[in-house]
């Protein structure tokens, strides 16, 4: 199929993203919207760092207590 050509996206499509981005939302609220998303992105590591830690804590703990 011809989906291969979807996959790759031009420098005229990256301007026109931006432009309607800035459009839709303004220049103030995008550093907002970015720092948001950073710190959702940060959140998720460290909730995906933390996860294996309790499972082994929860465990030990079911198995020391029979």
């Amino acid at each position: 199929m011809y989906t291969s050509n979807l996959l790759f996206i031009g420098t005229q499509e990256i301007i026109i993203i931006v432009v309607l981005v800035l459009l839709l939302f303004g220049g103030k609220k995008i550093p907002e919207l970015m720092r948001g998303l950073g710190r959702g992105v940060k959140e998720f590591k460290d909730g995906q760092k933390e996860e294996p830690s309790e499972q082994k804590n929860n465990t030990s703990d079911n198995t020391s207590n029979p």
